[in-house]
C-alpha cells in the first residue's frame, strides 16, 4: 500500500471554508483531511440554480400545502448538480471524491474515481424521525428515499458518525457490510485539545449547563423541569441556558441564559470556554438528534453527560463512563436523580469528570477521527480496480 499524500477532491453543496457550515463539522472535516489525509481541493459549493428557485418554491409549497417541500432532496437537483460536479471535477488529478453529508450530489453522479460518503444519519433513520422530514409530502419522501438509496450504492466506502446510521445502510439499503465503517465525530471547538486536565473544583451549587438553538427540539422543557426537581432534593442548583430563548413560561431566578454565542469569534469561544469550565453536568434530553456535536464538546471539558437515549447519541455516550443515557419517556424527576446521586458523590463525579475528557481525548477528537479515516480512504484507494489510472474523471 502506498503511503503518499492522497489527492483529495472535497465534494459538498456548502463551502468548508465556512465555519457555520454544518455547524462547523465541514470545516472540522477539511482541516482534519488535510492533516491527516492528503491534499484536499474544494470542489463547490454545488448549488444549481434549480436549488436557489427551489428554496423560494419549497417555502411557498410549504405555505400552500402545510407540509414539508424538501427542496434539497429532489431528482431533478440531483441530476443538475452531478452535471455541475462533473464539469468542476473534469481534467483535475485525484485519488478520490471525499463527500460528506451529499447524497444528493451522488445519486446521479458518474466517475471513474472512488467516492467516499459520509453521514450522521440516512432518510429512513430520519423519516419518522426528525420534524421537517415526517411531515414531509409523501412524493419528496420517496425522492429523498430513492436519493439516499442511489448516493449509497455509488458510494465505495461509506463513513457513519454513529452505528445508529450504519446499521440503517446496511438494513435499509443494503450496503455492503464492507463497505460501512463508523467513525465518531470529533468536537467543533478551537484549541480544545490544550485544556488542561485540572483537578475539578466544585461549587457549592450544583452548575447544569444546556446548550440548543431549539428549546423543544433539545427538551428544554425537561431541563427547566430537572432544576426544579433537584431544589426538591435539597440540591442547591443553576441552570445555564446557552443557544436559545425559553418561552416566557420558564422563568427562575437560578436561571442564566445566554441566547448566543459564536464559535467564530475569539472572545464569544473564549466565554463558551468559561461556561463550559464554570459547569459540573451537561445536560441534553434531546428529544432527536443523530450525532450532537455539543457533547463531545462537554466532554472535551471533563462534564459527564446526562441525555437521551435516542438516535446517534449512545455513539457519543456511554453509560456509566462519561455519562447516563435515559429513555424518551425520562422527565425531570428522572434526570434529577441521575444527577444528584453523582454530585452527592464527589469522587464518584471527580472519576466521570476524568473519564468524560478520556473519552474525548482517545475518540471523540478530530485527530482520532483524521488517523482512522486516513487508513480507511488509502485502503478504499489501494483496493479499487485500475488504481493508476484514477486521473480521468467520466463514466463508470
Amino acid at each position: 500500500m502506498t503511503d503518499k499524500r492522497l489527492r483529495i477532491a472535497f465534494l459538498t453543496a456548502r463551502d468548508p471554508r465556512d465555519r457555520r457550515s454544518w455547524s462547523g463539522t465541514h470545516y472540522h472535516l477539511f482541516q482534519a483531511l488535510l492533516k491527516h489525509c492528503g491534499e484536499v481541493t474544494i470542489i463547490g459549493p454545488i448549488e444549481p440554480v434549480r436549488a436557489r428557485i427551489g428554496k423560494y418554491a419549497g417555502k411557498l409549497l410549504t405555505l400552500l400545502g402545510g407540509k414539508t417541500y424538501l427542496n434539497n432532496h429532489t431528482m431533478g437537483l440531483s441530476r443538475k448538480a452531478a452535471r455541475l460536479a462533473e464539469r468542476r471535477l473534469a481534467g483535475k488529478d485525484f485519488d478520490l471524491i471525499f463527500a460528506p453529508a451529499a447524497s444528493t450530489l451522488l445519486a446521479h453522479l458518474k466517475t471513474s474515481l472512488p467516492v467516499v460518503s459520509l453521514s450522521d444519519a440516512t432518510f429512513a433513520r430520519v423519516v419518522d424521525y426528525l420534524p421537517e422530514f415526517t411531515n414531509a409530502f409523501r412524493r419528496c419522501q420517496r425522492e429523498a428515499d430513492t436519493i439516499e438509496r442511489l448516493g449509497i450504492r455509488n458510494a465505495n466506502l461509506l463513513l457513519f458518525s454513529n452505528s445508529w446510521a450504519a446499521e440503517s445502510a446496511i438494513r435499509d439499503y443494503q450496503a455492503p457490510p464492507e463497505k460501512v465503517h463508523v467513525v465518531p465525530f470529533g468536537a467543533n471547538f478551537e484549541g480544545i485539545e490544550s485544556i488542561s486536565r485540572q483537578q475539578h473544583q466544585p461549587a457549592d451549587v450544583c452548575r447544569i449547563l444546556f446548550v440548543g438553538v431549539s428549546w423543544k427540539g433539545k427538551g428544554g422543557d425537561i431541563a427547566f423541569e430537572t432544576l426544579l426537581e433537584l431544589e426538591k432534593l435539597g440540591v442547591s442548583s443553576r441552570l445555564t441556558i446557552v443557544g436559545c430563548v425559553p418561552p416566557s413560561s420558564f422563568r427562575h431566578p437560578h436561571i442564566n441564559v445566554i441566547p448566543f454565542l459564536n464559535k467564530n469569534d475569539r472572545v464569544e469561544r473564549g466565554r463558551l470556554a468559561e461556561v463550559y469550565t464554570n459547569s459540573d453536568f451537561f445536560l441534553l434530553p434531546t428529544r432527536c438528534d443523530c450525532s450532537p456535536i455539543v457533547t463531545c464538546e462537554a466532554c472535551a471539558f471533563g462534564l459527564p453527560v446526562i441525555a437521551t437515549q435516542t438516535g446517534g447519541v449512545p455513539e457519543i455516550v456511554r453509560d456509566g463512563v462519561n455519562g447516563y443515557l435515559l429513555p424518551l419517556k425520562a422527565r425531570g424527576a428522572d434526570y434529577a436523580k441521575v444527577i444528584s446521586g453523582i454530585y452527592r458523590d464527589p469522587a464518584r463525579h471527580e472519576q466521570m469528570r476524568k473519564s468524560a475528557r478520556l473519552e474525548f481525548e482517545t475518540r471523540l477528537n478530530w485527530d482520532a477521527w483524521g488517523k482512522t479515516v486516513a487508513d480507511l480512504l488509502k485502503q478504499t484507494v489501494n483496493g479499487y480496480p485500475n488504481r493508476d489510472k484514477l486521473s480521468l474523471v467520466g463514466t463508470r
